[in-house]
């Protein structure tokens, strides 16, 4: 069979420009004429945006569902056009007909730099593509080490240093919402105390998992009935590239309001330093009173 050149490129939702925070929504591929065979244009945007919004949060739901309509709906006319034309098409990319129908600009939907490759069959590839770009981050991120193996080693030390303090389930309640941390211990603020992994199969995880934090303790925070003192023990993902993406989820988590602190799992040493200070001065101020 004939291989053919294709080029495509992918449709990014920017949420926030300066953070450059983005998720892939939709992806067009273009193959010229070429051959015996008529030009195609294929496109497809998200049908779903359970993973965006749970990345982003404060989405505006309908408009960005009407605006994935609209951008497919002309793209596949465009499709539609050049089909009928056929063997006339034979220049142009992918770009050049996306860019058709939303120029670039420095609005939240940009497209990425063009891509290209070879295929005889351009419809599989462009369903590769979709499942590549898109698709696969809507199957659930799975943690390669889960939370409670990022806090195994604060235990191992607490134990080490002999340290007795009770740390117990604790949940906090703030206007209509409410948040349950595993570890907490009350000395005038509950120190509660959450480990967090971000050793997650995508950087789409890692962002969801982060801003449901940051959406619980915006939610709670301002309206606390009890004082508290949120920590958080980080666990880095095993796959170094997704090291960015671990990076900017600190920033994210950092941007939490309250007295948040975030330690890194290589940092666990300094926590258990500080849950062994804020204890030990705990118990004398408790004899001093006696």
């Amino acid at each position: 069979m004939l291989k053919r050149r294709y080029t495509y490129v992918v449709l990014r939702y920017v949420h926030d420009p300066i953070a450059a925070e983005f998720v892939n929504v939709g992806v067009v591929v273009f193959a010229a004429a070429a051959g015996g065979e008529p030009a195609i244009l294929k496109a497809a945007t998200r049908k779903t945006l359970g993973r965006v919004k749970d990345i982003f949060p404060d989405l505006d739901r309908d408009a960005f569902k009407q605006a994935m309509r609209t951008i497919e709906q002309q793209l596949k006319r465009l499709g539609e056009e050049l089909a009928r034309e056929g063997m006339i098409v034979s220049e142009g990319d992918a770009a050049m007909f996306a860019q058709r129908i939303l120029p670039r600009d420095d609005t939240s939907l940009q497209w990425s730099t063009l891509g290209s490759g070879v295929s005889d069959d351009i419809e599989k590839a462009f369903d590769r593509l979709y499942t590549r770009h898109i698709a696969r981050y809507d199957r659930n991120s799975v943690p390669r080490r889960s939370d409670e193996e990022i806090w195994k080693p604060v235990r191992q030390r607490l134990e080490q240093r002999n340290l007795l303090v009770d740390l117990e389930p604790k949940t906090i309640i703030g206007g209509d919402d409410k948040i349950e941390f595993q570890h907490a211990w009350k000395n005038g603020a509950w120190h509660v105390y959450e480990p967090l992994s971000l050793d997650l199969a995508d950087a789409d995880g890692i962002y969801r998992k982060v801003h449901r934090w940051l959406g619980q303790l915006t939610s709670v925070a301002p309206e606390a009935t009890e004082p508290f003192h949120p920590h958080f023990i980080v666990g880095a993902p095993t796959d170094p590239e997704l090291e960015p993406a671990y990076r900017r989820a600190i920033k994210i988590l950092k941007k939490s309001p309250g007295d948040v602190t975030v330690f890194e799992e290589s940092e666990v040493d300094l926590l258990v330093d500080r849950i062994e200070n804020e204890v030990r001065a705990h118990g004398e101020r408790a004899g001093s009173a006696d």
